[in-house]
């Protein structure tokens, strides 16, 4: 069945009354009960069959799913609609220049017909539309004989470079695609790749290079295609320079208000990249840019963009020391009914984070118990990192609740549902981690002895702070609460302090 509430959660208040106006409009007669429908759909509080019921007294299934695939007829309309009529004229304006000089051809006004290419050649240029360009050179190489002015040598290097630049710019959607696909394996899949060499091969087998002129969407892709490597390194500070160069070259660009759904993507990774960085006043200034750009064309991708936005505000605010803020961000978004379920799962991990970080211990299991799922399935919703980050934060919420027969069942669990997965990866240390803590609830008497700290100091191969990844940071500031007899929120911001003075 078509998840009609899945379409309907990505409209904006005003898409919604938008849409009731659309369907009053199309609607003949005064029985059709697809308002009624799309308006129980849109407030996601019944099943199917509840709306069936509430719909068709008798229950009748059948009249129910004719009516759900006319809906979903509308709603399709109603979208491809909508984007035609924001679609940017520009574009709509190049092809209505296009389309009138090939008639003046046709009738051998060749001056006339020039001219009017011309306009659409220099608007093509400035928005670096390649394959309208492409259009363009074709219909002025054509037909060249016909006019005398035309410089037939100078419009086919034309059309040579601007051939260049296109398959550049298709180039680099074919390594997008590749590398998307590479990392869908690795974190959802749980397969075992070189990421940073897959990189490498597919810029190399498809020939870019990043010198060139790119379009905003290509620029958007190698800046995602950047971003990707580091969420596998976890080494964002060797990319943050360039993102915010990158970013410099995008914010003069010509189509960046064109490109809107790009732009706020781009802003995105900035400021993901600032937070892991641990940069926090900066990467909030950029949530704040990414926040007036979701509500421009009528808040058009404010839905869409809203979870993202709202995990990682409240991210830097906890590690601002602004816990409560954070808590009370998340607790108000955390049961949202919402397309992206990895960034509601997140959501409702970092709550649980903050909870534990703030000893609220009964809210954080409250929350926790609505993790009833299995691994496979969250590994396939949130990929294999988060699971793994899930069952370490459980055994750890365990062994402060002081429910030790379940933190025994979930260390062997653990084990043997991660460690081959982990030693594969080269990620043996939070195997190593995992050790400590449990030495640490066999024998928490010892976990302030010289011994167990000597032990903490030559498990690790210890990174610059500066580059540790801020949740593995959390994972380990737990332990050096433990070892401190200190609070674990003062603990883990001292940490991130740390690393942020070097």
């Amino acid at each position: 069945m078509t998840d009609l509430s899945a379409i309907i959660a990505t409209f904006s208040s005003e898409d919604l009354q938008h849409f009731t106006t659309y369907l009053e409009k199309k609607n003949k007669r005064r029985d059709t009960k697809n308002i009624e429908l799309f308006r129980l759909l849109a407030e996601d509080k019944l099943s199917s069959n509840a709306i069936c019921e509430r719909l068709y007294k008798d229950n009748n299934k059948v009249a129910y799913h004719a009516l759900r695939k006319r809906l979903y007829q509308s709603l399709i309309d109603f979208i491809a609609n909508r984007n035609l009529e924001e679609e940017n004229s520009v574009d709509m304006q190049i092809i209505k220049y296009i389309l009138a000089a090939r008639t003046f051809l046709t009738h051998k006004e060749s001056k006339m017909a020039y001219q009017v290419l011309d306009k659409a050649e220099m608007l093509a240029q400035e928005h670096q539309l390649f394959p309208i360009l492409n259009e363009i050179y074709h219909t002025q190489i054509q037909y060249a004989y016909l006019e005398p002015s035309a410089d037939l040598a100078a419009l086919i290097s034309k059309f040579r470079s601007n051939q260049k630049h296109q398959f550049i710019e298709e180039e680099l959607n074919l390594v997008y695609a590749k590398i998307r696909q590479t990392l869908n394996a690795m974190v959802y899949r749980g397969a075992v790749l070189d990421f940073e060499t897959i990189l490498k091969d597919a810029l190399t087998e498809h020939h870019i290079d990043i010198s060139e002129a790119l379009s905003f969407k290509s620029l958007y892709q190698l800046m995602t295609i950047v971003s990707l490597s580091a969420f596998v390194t976890n080494d964002y500070l060797k990319i943050e320079s360039f993102l915010l160069d990158t970013y410099d070259k995008l914010k003069d660009h010509k189509t960046k208000d064109k490109q809107l759904f790009y732009h706020i993507q781009v802003v995105y990774i900035i400021a993901n990249t600032l937070f892991r960085n641990k940069k926090f006043s900066a990467s909030l200034q950029f949530l704040e840019q990414m926040k007036s750009l979701m509500l421009k064309n009528r808040k058009k991708h404010f839905n869409s963009f809203k979870p993202k936005y709202d995990l990682l505000t409240a991210l830097n605010l906890n590690y601002s020391n602004r816990p409560e803020e954070a808590i009370s961000l998340l607790n108000a978004v955390k049961d949202t009914k919402h397309a992206d379920s990895e960034s509601l799962l997140d959501i409702n991990l970092a709550l649980v984070m903050f909870y534990m970080q703030s000893t609220d211990l009964k809210k954080a299991k409250h929350l926790f118990s609505k993790f009833y799922h299995t691994d496979k399935y969250y590994s396939e919703k949130a990929g294999q990192e988060w699971t793994i980050k899930k069952n370490l934060a459980e055994i750890i919420l365990f062994m402060e609740m002081g429910e030790l027969d379940l933190v025994e069942s979930r260390l062997r669990s653990f084990k043997r549902s991660f460690y081959p997965y982990l030693k594969a990866i080269d990620q043996e240390r939070v195997i190593t981690y995992l050790n400590l803590i449990a030495a640490y609830y066999k024998e928490p008497e010892k976990v302030r002895s010289k011994a167990f700290a000597n032990k903490l100091e030559q498990s690790f191969d210890w990174v610059d702070s500066r580059q540790e990844d801020i949740f593995v940071m959390s994972f380990y500031a737990w332990l050096k609460s433990k070892m401190e007899s200190r609070p674990l929120y003062e603990t883990t911001l001292d940490l991130v302090k740390s690393a942020q003075l070097i």
